[in-house]
């Protein structure tokens, strides 16, 4: 590990004291506006910039549609919380410490994409491993003002040669806007004007996302922490709450995520000609998403076909979906003119009569029909570090059956009834209680719950087939901000999906035999605002009508 030349200690340390390196930042009341903005180095650095992706990013954008102003704001705005978190702790300096992500590895020096911890994103923008964002109170002058400053890799032309190039000091200053950068082998210097009691630190010590950066910087002081009375104080709470109200430009982003999401699902809907292996689905759905713009999917996707829609996390995504054929075999007598056979097949099958044929064969008559199997695709992705979750369920051979009509449209009145809710005051918790009991009402209606079931079970033998909640929140990650209760109420500027599904398994004996195999889910991503909600994900076609339009359009 290097150590730090003499004069430039010194320097370095004044900063970290208040006297900062920039005359300018010291003019600055609150970092919300970035100091005179330096120029981009007229080089690749780490991630895109606007000198390299002017495609991608316009000047003073830090990722593509997000300003150094709104970075800085998001900076701003967390001191602000600490302010009021910190009542009564007069005349104590405040330290924020969020680690990035490391890289990971698929195996030994292979890496996986690196993806960088969205906490740390969120608040400075910047998208290279092994980092360390520091928000620091300035001695003298009341939060929330503060300064910012970032610890990232030395440039090394060795590494660069096999990793690709890193953005340096110079590059993470005039990217993201912040007050000061160092390399990352200079923090241990601040790390030693912490130990005192006169410092509170905020620093998430439970769940460290850097196990290495952890244990190299953060260990020893949290144990001499841990011997004081002020203790670290955990940040990931407050970083939430902030995450979890959307500006403009952050719903802008997640319009683009739904949109490319849907325009995904229709061609993806229109591939899927039976029989056709489900990975096939998975490899069209993530192809059309990153051919319109999305850097990745945003998770592994559910490709579910038939009754394996019913298992709610299935990934595999190997195994054939089909067509079913369903013979049934009447005698000609009985069958009587041949004209007539249509009628009698649909009296007498109890499978609808989409693609229904005939076969005339000595003294019978061999009547058919084509039951395909359902395909159930979860799947979204991520555009400038905003995610989708959109899911839908449709026929493989492009025609629902009766049964999976009946099972699907149940589930899309539900979830009209539940969209209907996405209002100021309500909750996720108040929208998954009516889930409830319109579900089960559908289910009573369709003869797969008794009548007579009592209240007592009711709920019980509801949540047997839907056994997941109505939604979650949305954003950067899909499941965003987890630590935020889904019983407070909703406000403008949320973002959650709404999402009911029915899951019938093939083995359920107490269901009617039509419905077995069968599971509907059907998912929209929704932005709560003061008057109707915006559903993102509107795109995307849910009707049956619309999707049968789609998945029988001719190659």
């Amino acid at each position: 590990m290097s150590r730090l030349p003499a004069r430039r200690l010194v320097a370095a340390v004044r900063g970290w004291r208040g006297f900062s390196v920039c005359k300018s930042c010291a003019l600055r009341r609150f970092s919300i506006q970035p100091a005179q903005q330096k120029k981009i180095p007229n080089r690749y650095l780490g991630q895109p910039s606007p000198f390299t992706h002017p495609h991608l990013l316009k000047p003073g954008e830090v990722t593509p549609g997000l300003s150094q102003v709104e970075y800085g704001l998001r900076r701003h705005k967390l001191m602000a919380l600490i302010q009021k978190e910190a009542h009564g702790w007069d005349g104590l300096d405040h330290t924020v410490i969020l680690l990035s992500n490391p890289t990971y590895y698929m195996s030994n020096d292979i890496p996986y994409v690196f993806h960088q911890d969205t906490n740390f994103l969120y608040l400075c923008g910047f998208q290279e491993p092994d980092s360390i964002l520091v928000l620091q109170s300035i001695p003298g002058k009341a939060l929330p003002s503060h300064k910012s400053i970032l610890f990232v890799p030395r440039r090394d032309p060795s590494r660069e040669l096999w990793d690709g190039p890193r953005s340096g000091t110079d590059g993470a200053i005039a990217l993201t806007g912040v007050d000061e950068a160092y390399t990352i082998e200079e923090f241990r210097h601040l790390v030693a004007k912490l130990k005192g009691e006169s410092n509170i630190v905020w620093y998430d010590l439970t769940k460290p996302v850097h196990t290495e950066l952890h244990s190299d910087y953060m260990q020893p002081l949290v144990e001499i922490k841990a011997r004081n009375k002020n203790h670290i104080q955990g940040i990931r709470h407050l970083v939430q709450n902030l995450r979890l109200i959307k500006s403009p430009a952050e719903i802008e982003r997640m319009k683009i995520a739904g949109r490319v999401t849907a325009e995904a699902f229709i061609e993806t809907m229109f591939a899927s000609k039976s029989p056709v292996d489900e990975a096939f689905l998975y490899a069209k759905f993530e192809f059309e998403c990153r051919a319109r713009g999305a850097d990745i999917l945003a998770y592994p996707p559910v490709v579910a076909g038939g009754n394996r829609s019913n298992t709610l996390h299935y990934v595999k995504n190997n195994q054939l979906i089909k067509d079913e054929t369903f013979p049934l075999a009447l005698s000609v007598l009985e069958a009587g003119m041949l004209a007539d056979l249509e009628m009698i097949c649909r009296d007498r099958h109890t499978k609808d009569m989409t693609g229904c044929f005939w076969q005339k064969e000595a003294s019978f008559v061999v009547l058919s029909s084509k039951d395909g199997e359902l395909v159930l695709l979860d799947g979204g992705c991520e555009s400038s570090c905003y995610v989708s979750d959109i899911t839908r369920t449709w026929p493989i051979n492009g025609r629902f059956s009766k049964p999976q009509a009946e099972l699907y449209q149940a589930v899309l009145d539900i979830q009209k009834s539940c969209l209907s809710l996405c209002s100021p005051g309500m909750s996720l918790e108040n929208i998954y209680s009516l889930m409830l009991s319109l579900i089960g009402q559908k289910l009573k209606e369709l003869g797969i719950l008794k009548n007579s079931i009592t209240e007592s079970h009711f709920f019980k033998a509801v949540r047997k087939y839907c056994p997941h909640h109505v939604g979650h929140y949305l954003g950067m990650d899909v499941h965003d901000t987890p630590d935020i209760s889904r019983s407070l109420p909703l406000q403008p500027g949320m973002v959650i999906t709404i999402e009911p599904g029915i899951y019938i398994p093939e083995d359920d004996v107490s269901a009617p035999e039509r419905f077995r195999g069968v599971g509907v889910r059907i998912e929209d991503d929704v932005v709560i605002t003061e008057d109707v909600p915006l559903i993102l994900s509107a795109d995307c076609p849910k009707e049956i009508y619309h999707i049968e339009q789609i998945c029988g359009r001719s190659s």
